[in-house]
């Protein structure tokens, strides 16, 4: 992780949750294996529960999932806030992934993902996309999520000692709205039919 990733996680919780400390919240994050560090320092307080989540077990992994794209291990509207930094470039299929995101979120839950707009290539073990705050949005708009933020660092300034300037990343922060019976309706259905042809293609 770059330490420009870390610091928009931070403004995240800075701004978005500091008036939630005294409140019981689930804090889920998607790839959050530790490699070169992890989000959770940003998120250790003590009425919080923090839980990372990965593919593969390893160092701040708390569940493995067994389908990436069908979160068996995780309840539907069970998570208070869902994070996820520097994943979404590896996601073959990320619509399908937002989709699961959508589907854990408590109604009023909000979601933090941060991915690169540019940087080198590097496989974990894929590296397929690239993301600009038009694309996230319309990743919003598709899950019938809110979107409060969606912005890229075009900037390099702070100037970073990694390679953090490199990657441009783009941040989106978005909430989801309390359904009607209906709509729950309807994006069961897309879910369940967006999953089925990603398992056919497979």
């Amino acid at each position: 992780m770059h330490k420009s990733s870390f610091d928009k996680m931070l403004t995240f919780r800075n701004n978005y949750l500091s008036d939630k400390k005294n409140q019981p919240l689930v804090i889920m994050d998607l790839g959050s294996q530790d490699i070169n560090g992890s989000y959770k320092p940003c998120f250790e307080q003590e009425n919080w529960k923090y839980i990372g989540l990965d593919m593969a077990p390893g160092k701040n992994v708390d569940i493995v999932l067994a389908n990436p794209y069908h979160w068996k291990e995780v309840k539907c509207a069970s998570v208070d806030v869902l994070i996820s930094g520097q994943a979404f470039e590896h996601i073959e299929y990320f619509w399908i992934t937002i989709l699961e995101m959508a589907r854990i979120l408590k109604p009023g839950g909000l979601a933090c993902i941060i991915a690169p707009s540019g940087g080198f290539e590097h496989k974990y073990p894929l590296d397929c996309w690239r993301f600009y705050p038009d694309g996230f949005k319309a990743l919003a708009k598709y899950a019938k999520l809110e979107v409060l933020e969606a912005v890229t660092q075009w900037e390099e300034d702070p100037v970073y000692q990694d390679d953090s300037n490199c990657w441009h990343d783009s941040v989106l922060i978005c909430k989801k709205p309390a359904f009607s019976f209906i709509q729950k309706i309807k994006n069961h259905l897309r879910y369940n039919l967006s999953r089925l042809l990603i398992d056919q293609a497979n």
